[in-house]
């Protein structure tokens, strides 16, 4: 099972070549936003909205060197929390994705 974290492509392409990417939470709040696949859709919706592309990076928990815990946050839904950095070998896939320009159903 992987977890994701979802990035601007700005951000992503200054991180993209180092050995460990740092979102910015990781100073500000003391650990990195993830999310569990059935989440995802839901936090672009959120926070991305206006984004027009967003980078996802799946990350296999089983490779982190950071510490991974569930904890409770939006809504109080628990979610998928870095404390540390993401080391690249943890980074299984790197998918940009258009945000919203997928049609709704029935448009």
């Amino acid at each position: 099972m992987h977890i994701y974290h979802v990035v601007l492509p700005e951000v992503w392409e200054k991180a993209a070549s180092k050995p460990f990417y740092e979102a910015d939470s990781l100073e500000s709040e003391g650990f990195i936003h993830c999310s569990y696949a059935d989440q995802l859709d839901g936090v672009i919706e959120r926070y991305y909205a206006n984004a027009g592309e967003v980078v996802i990076l799946s990350i296999d928990p089983n490779k982190l060197t950071s510490t991974l815990v569930s904890e409770p946050s939006t809504n109080n839904e628990s979610f998928p929390h870095i404390y540390g950095p993401i080391n690249a070998e943890a980074i299984a896939k790197v998918e940009t994705r258009p945000v919203g320009s997928v049609p709704q159903q029935g448009q």
